[in-house]
This record gives structure tokens, C-alpha cells and sequence, in this order.
């Protein structure tokens, strides 16, 4: 093992909820659509765009809006989440990852985050990690969103390490996928069956070690 390749939203901090909030009072406002809770899952790990043509379909609205329009929309959606995230605080990083990230970096493993989230930067950095990790992947930079591989394989080559040689951890189906098909080893974190994919599964991130990630490498 050689890298690891980290998922931000429910493996870092637990920023699904302000997402989720700003989806929903965009949905309200703009579609005059309410989503229900359930609608939470479906919208998890993708990307913004994504997840705006997924509410568009659910609303069954997905051909009355042009692409500048559906752009406007999940601008306005950014908008209202960078409001809810700019609060964050070292208190919001999840059980477990400050001492993980203190093990991998003892241990002179190199880290980088691969998210479908353009705020990842701004996140790290209100939590006060920004300078633990080697290097974050650009979403805009690749051509496919999670399943897909690609962010993965962005995240692993700028760190200039083969996808091969990296643990890849994440919270959400769509997450493990990505990271079987870009050849990386999966850890899944949560008890949901979504996760069966992965070639390890923990309950919650405090139970994320060096040592679980190496096994994990191992088997």
C-alpha cells in the first residue's frame, strides 16, 4: 500500500445533511417540488450536475429546462450549502480520521482526496486538514462522475502512485464501485448493504486504522 485515496462527505466530515438541506430548499423554491427524506440516498456521492437531473426527473420536469438553466439552478444550490459548510470546525471531523491521517503519514503513506465535491478544498480547510493530505482531485477535471473511475484514477495519479497500490475508502455504492474499477482496493464504511462490493467493511470511521487499511491491501 502505497496511497490512499479518501472520499470526503461521510469518511472525513458529514457534510451530506447540508446538501441535502440545500437540494431541498431548491427543489422548494425553484421547482416547487418537495423531496422526501428517502430522496437523500440517491443523491449520494454524485456529482452536482448529477444530482440536479435526478431531482429534474424525479420532479418529472427533466425536459423543461434548458442546460444554462439547469446550471443556474445548481449554482444557486452551491450557494446555499457553501452558507451551511462555511460553520464548519475541526469539531466536525469524523470519530477516528485525525489519528488515521497521524498513522498513515507515520507510516509515509501518500493521501489524496477523491470527491465528486468542488468545495473539497474549502471543507479541508475549514477543518483544519488541508495540509495533511498530498493532493485533492479536481472533479472538473475528469470526464465521469462516480461510478465511473475516473476520480479515483485522478486522485491516485496525483500522487503519482498506480491505483493498484492504493486504498480507497468510502461511504456510498456508487464510491465502492469507483474505486473496483479504477483496480484500487475498496474499504466501505457504514452499515448499509450498498456497501457489499468492498473488500472490507468497517461500522463507522473510528474503527479505520492503518492496520484495517494494510490487511485490507493484503488480502
Amino acid at each position: 500500500m502505497q496511497g490512499v485515496l479518501f472520499d470526503l462527505d461521510g469518511v472525513i466530515t458529514d457534510t451530506a445533511k447540508f446538501h441535502f438541506k440545500a437540494w431541498s430548499r431548491l427543489a422548494k423554491e425553484k421547482l416547487n417540488v418537495t423531496l422526501p427524506a428517502s430522496f437523500e440516498s440517491d443523491l449520494k456521492g454524485i456529482s452536482r450536475l448529477d444530482s440536479m437531473n435526478r431531482i429534474l426527473k424525479f420532479a418529472k420536469l427533466e425536459n423543461k429546462y434548458s442546460a444554462d438553466e439547469i446550471d443556474a439552478m445548481a449554482q444557486y444550490k452551491n450557494k446555499l450549502y457553501l452558507n451551511e459548510i462555511s460553520k464548519l470546525t475541526q469539531k466536525d471531523i469524523l470519530p477516528g480520521i485525525e489519528n488515521l491521517l497521524d498513522e498513515l503519514a507515520v507510516n509515509k503513506i501518500k493521501l489524496s482526496v477523491a470527491s465528486a465535491s468542488k468545495n473539497a478544498p474549502f471543507i479541508l480547510e475549514k477543518l483544519g486538514l488541508k495540509d495533511q493530505f498530498d493532493a485533492i482531485a479536481d472533479p472538473a477535471k475528469v470526464a465521469h462522475g462516480k461510478p465511473a473511475p475516473d476520480i479515483f484514477i485522478e486522485a491516485a495519479n496525483k500522487i503519482h502512485v498506480d491505483p493498484g497500490q492504493c486504498v480507497g475508502i468510502e461511504d456510498a455504492k456508487a464510491g465502492v464501485e469507483a474505486i473496483k474499477a479504477a483496480g484500487a482496493i475498496a474499504v466501505g464504511v457504514g452499515s448499509s448493504t450498498d456497501l457489499s462490493e468492498a473488500d472490507t467493511v468497517v461500522a463507522s470511521t473510528g474503527e479505520l486504522t492503518y492496520s484495517v487499511l494494510a490487511q485490507a491491501f493484503r488480502k
